[in-house]
């Protein structure tokens, strides 16, 4: 008797909470909104998957692996029913073709893109960098988000305007000589911003950046793993730590919400008080 009347409580308390959860998401400040966000199986890019699902939206996972879509997508499940994910490899046209498309047959539309992808496979000072090294960090970092935002742009205006964030780097103000292509290619987004931002206005369409310090990241523990890379970073830092994906996701919620409807054009650091600019 006990335990029958244990599990109608349990019953219950999972009903209420779905009920809470769904309504959350139907008062949340991105509610009705889809968004696309690339490399959002680990790190800074899932944290904001998180975010915006937390907030309301659906949301379309990617990365090049379908098992890391999977996994990722599980887990946002716990936050909102409205999340799927499809494996993408920004790099390629025929791909980046099919994420859109299924943003678009899932949800019937995209306002939000999030473009995170980003490589680096040259570890030296930018006049050391090989070509091929050099080529592959402005394809996947410059113009795979170039691109998706030319095939996503009448998408987003279709729906009546919407928001697009790139993911760059505080290396894009202050280039670290150990990954100077990669900090070529950051400082390229905040140009891309700009120029972006000033052609989609008409449309509605508001286009920011978001520029990380160091983050507790896959990317970020190859720099952390030398203690005198990793001495100099703390030391730079106002706040002596690293920070945390989470804290690179609420900025991007923001800008991509009401909240931010007069804000386009402009590039946030989140670097613990890292000195950047006046």
């Amino acid at each position: 008797m006990f335990r029958s009347a244990f599990n109608k409580i349990s019953s219950l308390n999972l009903s209420k909470s779905t009920q809470v959860r769904s309504l959350s998401q139907l008062h949340g400040k991105l509610s009705g909104k889809v968004a696309v966000v690339t490399a959002s199986t680990a790190g800074i890019g899932f944290a904001i998957a998180k975010r915006l699902a937390k907030d309301g939206a659906s949301v379309v996972l990617s990365s090049r692996k379908k098992e890391n879509v999977d996994k990722a997508v599980s887990e946002i499940k716990s936050i909102s029913d409205n999340v799927s994910g499809i494996p993408c490899h920004v790099g390629k046209q025929e791909e980046r073709k099919l994420l859109l498309d299924f943003a678009v047959a899932k949800y019937g539309g995209i306002d939000i893109l999030v473009s995170n992808a980003g490589v680096n496979p040259a570890i030296c000072r930018v006049l050391d960098t090989d070509e091929k090294s050099w080529d592959k960090i402005f394809d996947i970092n410059v113009k795979a988000p170039f691109l998706l935002t030319q095939a996503a742009v009448p998408l987003i205006a279709k729906r009546g305007g919407g928001s697009i964030v790139y993911v760059s780097s505080i290396v894009a103000y202050r280039p670290l000589e150990c990954i100077g292509a990669y900090s070529v290619s950051k400082t390229a987004l905040l140009g891309l911003t700009k120029a972006v931002a000033d052609q989609c206005a008409s449309v509605n369409i508001r286009v920011n950046c978001l520029c990380p310090g160091m983050i507790h990241t896959k990317f970020g523990s190859v720099l952390l793993s030398s203690d005198e890379i990793s001495e100099y970073i703390i030391q730079a830092t106002p706040m002596r730590r690293v920070g945390k994906p989470d804290e690179c996701a609420g900025i991007v919620s923001f800008v991509c919400s009401d909240d931010a409807s007069y804000v386009t054009g402009e590039s946030f650091v989140v670097a613990g008080g890292v000195y950047t600019r006046l």
